[in-house]
């Protein structure tokens, strides 16, 4: 790569970092439910009508929509407002790539290879380790919410594998315009009309702020650099920059929000991403083929979201 696709690789992953800390703050402005609807509803206009008609079918677009739009980022914002701090959720979300490996092998028949079984037992053992950390300092509901989200994260991943993008800016925004409305009437239902309302009577810069960082910095941008680069270089050279988003995401937290690192949630941390890294090899056959170049491959990104898989069945990260 060259030295400014590796600082646009870094910037993008910083960016997905931060961008945990941003939604902390975006959750006190609104409630998270409402704030996850607004953000997809930016990220979609006016962008969905510059970027031409969808290129893939409507079924993958509503499935990715549905798994990804509001079941992976509702749980991610109700676990945070529940007491999941955003460093750790930047952290625990790169569990993600597990699922997306045990989703492949349920649905998919790809058995997983031995060291790619190590690496998910060390990511699991990770887990245990930041469950345990949070359990003695924090809610667990937020928690399992974050584990839940992440989960859901692997199916989309495994649905956005099936669609195969060929334009990854193009499928994204086509598929934030699927959660608005059932996210809006989440939040109507369980949220109520009046804490709507006051939020969005009570708008002020900085919430306005955290909205347009979410949608159009971490989301358009992130999602359309990382696509960019896939295009450009194998899926195995960009995917490893993906492990830094919990690195910039708990050192945002603890920079800007005085979120505590303890000695446990390092030890998560490195078995985690360490975990998470064995279990995105892939063995080369012996005299076969190197890696694919990106354009064969559905371009993914990761937004608040950091993708630990390197290859391309697990790629689909939105941040």
């Amino acid at each position: 790569m060259r030295p400014s696709h590796v600082l646009l690789a870094v910037l993008v992953t910083a960016v997905w970092g931060v961008n945990f800390t941003v939604i902390e703050v975006g959750l006190d402005h609104f409630p998270p439910l409402l704030f996850s609807a607004l953000r997809f509803l930016v990220a979609a206009l006016p962008a969905v009508f510059l970027v031409g008609r969808p290129k893939v079918a409507w079924k993958w677009i509503i499935g990715v929509g549905l798994a990804l739009g509001v079941a992976k980022f509702g749980l991610l914002f109700v676990g945070m407002d529940a007491g999941m701090p955003g460093g750790l959720s930047s952290l625990v979300l790169q569990i993600q790539a597990v699922f997306t490996a045990l989703f492949a092998f349920a649905l998919l028949g790809e058995r997983p290879s031995r060291i790619r079984l190590a690496g998910m037992a060390v990511a699991l053992a990770g887990i245990g380790v930041a469950a345990v950390d949070e359990g003695a300092s924090g809610p667990l509901l937020g928690f399992a919410l974050v584990v839940a989200a992440a989960a859901c994260w692997g199916v989309s991943n495994i649905l956005t594998r099936k669609a195969a993008p060929p334009d990854a800016l193009n499928f994204m925004i086509w598929v934030s315009t699927v959660p608005v409305l059932p996210l809006l009437a989440l939040s109507l239902l369980l949220e109520g009309p009046s804490a709507d309302l006051d939020a969005l009577r009570a708008l002020d810069r900085q919430g306005v702020g955290t909205v347009l960082f979410v949608a159009w910095v971490a989301t358009v941008f992130g999602f359309g650099a990382w696509g960019w680069l896939l295009r450009r270089h194998p899926a195995s050279t960009v995917a490893p920059f993906s492990l830094l988003v919990p690195v910039f995401g708990m050192s945002s937290a603890a920079l800007f929000l005085g979120e505590s690192v303890t000695p446990l949630r390092w030890w998560a941390a490195a078995l985690l991403v360490g975990g998470v890294a064995l279990a995105s090899v892939t063995p080369r056959r012996p005299g076969g083929p190197g890696p694919r170049p990106a354009a064969d491959a559905p371009a993914a990104g990761s937004e608040g979201s950091g993708s630990g898989v390197l290859e391309r069945s697990s790629h689909a990260k939105f941040r």
